[in-house]
């Protein structure tokens, strides 16, 4: 089982190192990759991702967790992701824009690992 101060850094480590074709990975497909088990692997996993967005805020990096989606919708990140977006300064506070401001920033994320 991984702690729960290492899991960010597994994280990061783990999307850093994916190969972009298999990017986007969704929040159970990284669960898997780092080996969680139930209960609340989905939770651990988006709380690490919260973690990675606070680092890159911080340091003015592009999201990382902008390379994880939910495998349900549209092919974009959980909610959670979007309200922590804007509420780190990093998008826009109307929904209707959350699509195209992912988009940009998984991007960004690419031609960083370039």
């Amino acid at each position: 089982m991984t702690d729960a101060q290492s899991l960010p850094a597994q994280v990061r480590h783990l999307l850093e190192t994916a190969p972009r074709e298999t990017l986007p990975l969704t929040y159970q497909q990284l669960a898997e990759a780092l080996g969680l088990r139930p209960p609340r692997t989905i939770q651990r996993v988006a709380q690490a991702l919260e973690s990675t967005m606070r680092e890159d805020a911080q340091q003015e990096l592009p999201f990382i967790a902008a390379m994880v989606v939910s495998r349900r919708g549209e092919g974009l990140p959980a909610q959670g992701f979007f309200d922590l977006a804007v509420d780190l300064g990093r998008f826009p506070a109307d929904p209707a824009q959350y699509a195209k401001a992912w988009r940009q920033e998984f991007e960004r994320v690419l031609a960083a690992k370039a």
